[in-house]
């Protein structure tokens, strides 16, 4: 069976002030942080990586990312794919494809059984892909479903105001809603603020890893024409997988078990990010977290 990682690396990353910045090197010799992701999920036990672009950015893709991992992973059994999200031109003005869900709906027949989703600008630490993976081994039925969830205080960015789902949990490992919740700072006194209501630095945030049966495609699929027929502003709505999600909380179609972690989350939001994601992979590299040959331990595994 594949056990798969989809990794989302379709963003136009407007705010990150050009360029590709999944592409950006951050680790020692030049990694960016999807490799970490790609190392990350192998050395879990994910067997199949499907990388979610645009054609207009394959060959730099392909030349930074896709050529090393293929090279590296094809002796460990590990399959490599590509789905691509382009815009949908509807209506006229629309330059930029329809959100996650729309992203995840461009795996059809990539993915025939259990799979992880991520972002490609995150880096979500070695513990997270190994709870994903026993949870998706383990996962049964069609309406199971995953979310890794990150404690807010290791998710914020010192360079300005980031969106993070806000979750609600039921006490027993279980999500009952996430409230997207958007310009989330850390105030002077060391608090955390969107547009003046306070927010618990312990608060569980969503940053979207998420573990979903395959069946969940088409469950994408289905309600894609209902979120078109329901939009407010057609050149910037989205269809996003923490409120698909949400919505099948609600109308009790799904249940989801959140997985904590207390590893930090970090990633290139903003350009200024970039000077302390480099910093944090130092100090990984100094505690021994990786080899200086960030794929040598892969190597070992076979």
């Amino acid at each position: 069976m594949d056990v798969t990682l989809v990794i989302m690396a379709a963003g136009i990353g407007s705010r990150f002030g050009g360029g590709v910045k999944q592409l950006a090197p951050v680790g020692p010799h030049g990694e960016p942080i999807i490799d970490y992701s790609v190392h990350d999920a192998v050395k879990a036990g994910f067997n199949k990586i499907v990388f979610i672009i645009r054609h207009d950015i394959y060959d730099d893709f392909y030349e930074v990312i896709g050529k090393r991992a293929e090279e590296r992973f094809k002796a460990l059994g590990a399959k490599i794919e590509y789905a691509y999200q382009e815009p949908i031109r509807f209506p006229e003005g629309r330059k930029k494809p329809w959100g996650t869900g729309q992203a995840i709906m461009s795996c059809k027949g990539l993915v025939s059984g259990p799979f992880a989703v991520i972002n490609a600008d995150d880096y979500y630490g070695k513990d997270a892909f190994k709870k994903a993976y026993d949870f998706l081994v383990s996962m049964k039925g069609d309406s199971s479903f995953g979310m890794v969830g990150y404690v807010l205080k290791n998710t914020l960015s010192d360079n300005g105001g980031v969106t993070r789902g806000v979750c609600r949990l039921d006490g027993k490992g279980g999500l009952c809603g996430v409230e997207e919740t958007k310009n989330i700072i850390k105030t002077p006194d060391g608090k955390a603020s969107s547009d003046g209501r306070e927010i618990p630095l312990s608060a569980i945030v969503s940053m979207n890893f998420w573990m979903f049966p395959a069946s969940f495609i088409d469950v994408l699929e289905k309600g894609f024409p209902d979120f078109l027929a329901s939009m407010t502003d057609p050149l910037k709505d989205e269809y996003l997988l923490p409120k698909v999600v949400d919505d099948m909380i609600k109308e009790k179609k799904c249940a989801v078990s959140v997985i904590p972690t207390d590893d930090s989350w970090f990633g290139v939001t903003y350009k200024e990010d970039k000077e302390s994601v480099i910093e944090a992979f130092k100090k990984l590299y100094a505690a021994g977290e990786y080899e200086n040959e960030l794929y040598a331990d892969l190597t070992e595994k076979k």
